[in-house]
């Protein structure tokens, strides 16, 4: 007879050696969409970005070629495991620049993705400082008490921002209701 643990254990035994991987790849994945988007509206980045901030040509295709590269490199540092942390940082400075450039910083709704984001980050920075150590990305382990463990716990904390995006605050009855549900 078949029990959930049984079952656990069995589909953890076969898919031991991908769920690290795919556990960054989620971690990453507005990143990795994002800079294939920018791949494909070359043309509209660029026309908005030069557009928004009268910077001209050469500096909007500067603007959205470090985007491009910062964003799809990062990813693919990560997913390789190599300079993960130099990867994290890059990308917590692309989330930066284009709070500013896109003036998303007063917007609510994407200032907490944004700091989703960061939280998303902050767990693979946190995963690649013990490499080896951690199955998954972002899950505790019992018994440490470092700073690894406070990374963890502000990134566990910035991703629920990201559901809180989701919430919609009005007062009927209704609407608080199927908020709860």
């Amino acid at each position: 007879m078949w029990t959930a643990e049984k079952a656990g254990k069995g589909f953890l035994r076969v898919t031991k050696q991908y769920l690290p991987h795919l556990a960054r790849l989620c971690l990453i994945s507005t990143f990795l969409e994002d800079g294939i988007r920018m791949w494909f509206q070359w043309n509209e980045q660029r026309d908005y970005i030069e557009a928004t901030w009268n910077c001209g040509y050469f500096l909007a295709t500067c603007f959205v070629l470090l985007n491009l590269i910062g964003q799809l490199g990062g990813c693919v540092l990560i997913l390789s495991r190599n300079f993960v942390q130099y990867a994290c940082f890059g990308l917590f400075g692309i989330i930066a620049l284009q709070t500013v450039a896109y003036s998303i910083l007063w917007d609510l709704k994407f200032l907490m993705r944004n700091l989703a984001l960061g939280g998303g980050l902050l767990l693979l920075l946190a995963e690649s400082r013990s490499e080896g150590k951690s199955m998954f990305a972002g899950v505790p382990s019992m018994g440490e008490s470092s700073p690894k463990q406070y990374m963890q716990l502000g990134g566990r904390v910035l991703l629920v921002l990201m559901f809180m995006t989701l919430l919609h605050f009005d007062s009927s009855f209704f609407s608080v209701t199927f908020s709860c549900i």
